[in-house]
């Protein structure tokens, strides 16, 4: 991808990208949309789910995959910066994690129906926690102090760029982009 911006290596360009990709809405709002709008995406899919653009990019269930990796690594996170004082946060290596743990073997709705428990889970917690906790904040390994807020927002803006994403992707499989 042109537009791609390496978590590890540009860590501040990349969580400004998040974040201006959010903007103004309300993370909350945004993460409570993917769901559905992942759920649609792979209706549309049908029989391209799994093709790639080009050999080194993701395809539709890829990015499904790498969003449910994501729910499920920033919920233990969120939960790490809410329990514990300023906690180390791991980065991981999220090709790695498509490559290994998600071969194309898994069940497309299985794999929906775990993010949503999760994100269902996620948006609780994030309702239940009072404004001042969101200040709370772990050391990310990558990318140094960042609060339970920041995280909650910076996941609303990565929803939003794979996402998209998955769309160009399913788009250039099918000829249009």
């Amino acid at each position: 991808m042109s537009d791609f911006v390496d978590p590890v290596r540009q860590p501040d360009t990349y969580q400004r990208m998040l974040l201006a990709l959010l903007g103004d809405a309300d993370p909350a709002a945004v993460q409570a949309t993917t769901p559905s709008a992942l759920r649609a995406l792979v209706a549309e899919a049908e029989g391209n789910l799994r093709g790639r653009p080009e050999p080194k990019e993701w395809s539709v269930y890829e990015c499904v995959a790498h969003i449910a990796d994501a729910e499920l690594v920033v919920g233990g996170r969120y939960r790490w910066i809410l329990a514990h004082d300023q906690p180390e946060l791991l980065g991981y290596d999220q090709d790695l994690w498509v490559d290994r743990l998600h071969r194309g073997d898994e069940d497309t709705a299985d794999l929906l129906a775990t993010f949503e428990a999760l994100r269902a889970a996620n948006l609780d917690l994030w309702r239940r926690t009072p404004i001042a906790e969101r200040a709370r904040f772990g050391i990310h390994s990558e990318r140094g102090p960042e609060s339970y807020e920041l995280t909650f927002r910076l996941l609303a803006g990565h929803d939003l760029f794979h996402l998209e994403q998955a769309g160009k992707a399913l788009a250039t499989v099918r000829g249009h982009g």
